[in-house]
């Protein structure tokens, strides 16, 4: 127990990360959680965004989860015009 840590934030404190959720249980709905999918598939992070959007729009942030998602997805697309900008696909067959 550390000290000056109210025992209702204890239990929080001592758990794995993987465990606890801050904010709601959106994520904990899923079979594998987006961050997951994402570090598993090394997913950048503005693409990451983009899919952890659209996964909990429906149990949080309903319309503003999508426009979220959009706003990325727009960034994302407006980077593939820069002119230093390099896109490459990585074949796994």
């Amino acid at each position: 127990m550390r000290v000056g840590v109210p025992p209702r934030l204890q239990n929080l404190i001592d758990m794995s990360a993987k465990d606890k959720q801050v904010g709601g249980n959106h994520y904990k709905k899923m079979n594998l959680e987006t961050y997951e999918f994402c570090m598993i598939n090394n997913i950048p992070f503005v693409e990451g965004n983009i899919i952890k959007y659209v996964c909990r729009y429906k149990d949080k942030g309903g319309l503003d989860d999508l426009l979220k998602a959009k706003h990325y997805l727009e960034m994302l697309i407006e980077s593939m015009s820069e002119p230093d900008y390099e896109y490459s696909v990585t074949n796994k067959s």
